[in-house]
Formats: structure tokens, C-alpha cells, sequence
């Protein structure tokens, strides 16, 4: 099978139709043999009527139904593990993504090898208080964090080889940083296409300023993923070690001086009536915690599956 379409949706029944007949158009038209996913996020309108309608008239349409909305990380995740074709495509269902746009993203994939391509509204037709300028400011952040080169981390049209989306654990809300975690899992050669962006047909969008808040919370968990999830004690041992070592030479120097000034008979205080003596004890105590929570971050590594601590490529 040439191309597997996974559309995450959430109360999109005005468009579904218009959409599922615009992909059987482009799909006919580049004799593709395909397969449309419509994962229906808890939707309270008619979504799923029509994807069973879609269904029984389109042998190639498959739909999966969330009993509640659980998030589009979720829904992208359940249609990678049904996914069966060599490319996996990844729109939205507002009509927003051209399913015009696939042939060539299909092309970067088979002919090109690329591991992933992300798609790019360079030019956008929302609104530029609420959504523009937000989002290229969580995109800039993205970029430099993650250090994957793309402009539009939020674009929900990507392709991807079928490898790519069996490899990788897209959970929480981390679907806005599917190609960080492609590079982290070792896809390294990921591109971006320039996509048209068209304006809401039917609805509203299901996304407020919350996401952007909730997305540089997600972006910060991914960049010590990256980093340190499979060496805390990199991290967390030795900000211990230094934390611990600081207050112990301070509380070193508060009793070397006390000694000093009594041996020469200088008038002074009790060690814990001295401010600093308490700094350094939290400081001695905070680190020797920060070197336990390393510690025990790498039993749990190391108590972990095989499978769930490296990718494996091939076997021959």
C-alpha cells in the first residue's frame, strides 16, 4: 500500500465529506492505493455517522472512536499503530490542510528518502495577535532547543516513511514535536515543504493560547528527554555533587574561621547562630537529593525493556 492518511478530528462534520472527496480525487488521479484513518477525538456532533457512511461506501476508509476527547497526541498515536502504508500522511480535517500538497510530499519520501517531512504555512491566514506571532516565537524557541531546522513545528500536514511513526511514542501532547522526537530516535534526515494554508471553511478551531503555554512546557520536558533521559545521573549528579560541595566548603569555612577567631580571641557567635551556616546545610542537603534522584533514575533505566531503551534499524 502506497499511502496511509491519518486524520485526527474532533467535532469536524461540516467538512468531512468535502475532505474525504478531495483525497479519493488525488488519490485517483496519481493511481495511489491508499487507506484514509479518521480518529474521531470524542466528538459530540455527527463525525462518526459520517465516517461510518464514508466507510460503508469507501472500502478504504477505516475509522477509530475515542469513548472521550483524549488529545491529538493520542489520536495520532492510535492511527500510526493501524497505519499499514509505506508513507503515512498526517493532516488536520478543517479543510486548513490541501490534499493537493500529498503527490509531492509522497515524492520527497520515496524518491528523495527522507525520514520525515514537516510541511511549512509560510504564509498563513489566521489571526496575527492571537496565533502569528505566538507561533513563530514557539517556533524560534522550538528550533534553538531542539535543534532541529524547521519553521513550522505546528503544521499538521507531514509526511512520514512507516518506519519513522513505528518508532516512535508520541504521548502527552508532544504530536507539535514528532520530528524532535524522529531525530531523538536516530531519523536524521528530516525536510519541510512550503504548504498552502487555507482558511477555516466551517467551525472553530479547537486550539486557544493555551497551547502555546502548554507547548513550551512540552518543549522543555523534550529538551531534557533528549538530553539526559537516558543519563539523569549526568544531570542530576552532578548538580548534587557541585550543591554538595559547595555547602560543605562553606560550612567548613564558617567553623575554620570560628576556630581562628577563637584561638586569637576575637569575640564570636555561635556556628548556628551564623545565616550562612544554614545556606550551606540546605545547600549540602539539596545536593545529596538532586544525587539520589540520579541515582535512582538510573535503576530505572536499567530495569527498563531492551526494546524501550534503543531503536533497532534492521536484523539480518
Amino acid at each position: 500500500m502506497n499511502l496511509s492518511i491519518v486524520i485526527p478530528l474532533l467535532n469536524e462534520d461540516e467538512s468531512l465529506l468535502e475532505l474525504h472527496n478531495w483525497i479519493v480525487k488525488v488519490m485517483t488521479a496519481n493511481q495511489y492505493s491508499y487507506e484514509i484513518l479518521f480518529i474521531d477525538d470524542g466528538s459530540t456532533d455527527k463525525s462518526w455517522s459520517i465516517i461510518e457512511g464514508l466507510s460503508v461506501e469507501n472500502s478504504n476508509v477505516k475509522g477509530i472512536r475515542f469513548l472521550k476527547n483524549f488529545g491529538k497526541s493520542q489520536a495520532l498515536h492510535a492511527g500510526f499503530a493501524k497505519a499499514q502504508g509505506d508513507v503515512i500522511i498526517t493532516m488536520d480535517a478543517d479543510l486548513q490542510d490541501s490534499p493537493e500538497e500529498i503527490p509531492e510530499l509522497y515524492d520527497m519520501i520515496i524518491n528523495q528518502n527522507y525520514d520525515l517531512v514537516s510541511g511549512w504555512k509560510k504564509k498563513r491566514y489566521d489571526s496575527v495577535v492571537s496565533k502569528n506571532l505566538p507561533s513563530k516565537l514557539f517556533n524560534w524557541a522550538a528550533r534553538k532547543t531542539s535543534g532541529v531546522e524547521l519553521n513550522d513545528f505546528n503544521c499538521g500536514l507531514k509526511a512520514y516513511k512507516n518506519i519513522v511513526v513505528k518508532n516512535i511514542e508520541v504521548s502527552g501532547e508532544m504530536h507539535r514535536y514528532i520530528p524532535v522526537l524522529a531525530k531523538n530516535a536516530g531519523f536524521g534526515k528530516i525536510g519541510e515543504k512550503v504548504v498552502l494554508h487555507q482558511a477555516r471553511k466551517y467551525g472553530v478551531t479547537k486550539f486557544g493560547m493555551d497551547r502555546f503555554v502548554n507547548g513550551f512546557l512540552d518543549l522543555i520536558t523534550i529538551w531534557f528527554l533528549s538530553r539526559f533521559g537516558k543519563r539523569p545521573m549526568h544531570l542530576f549528579g552532578l548538580l548534587g555533587s557541585i550543591m554538595f560541595v559547595i555547602g560543605f566548603l562553606a560550612t567548613l569555612s564558617i567553623i575554620i574561621i570560628k576556630l581562628v577567631k577563637l584561638n586569637s580571641g576575637y569575640p564570636t557567635i555561635l556556628v548556628t547562630d551564623n545565616p550562612l551556616f544554614y545556606i550551606a546545610l540546605t545547600a549540602m542537603m539539596i545536593g545529596t537529593q538532586l544525587f539520589l534522584a540520579g541515582f535512582l533514575g538510573e535503576i530505572i533505566l536499567r530495569t527498563k525493556n531492551n526494546e524501550e531503551r534503543y531503536k533497532i534499524s534492521e536484523v539480518i
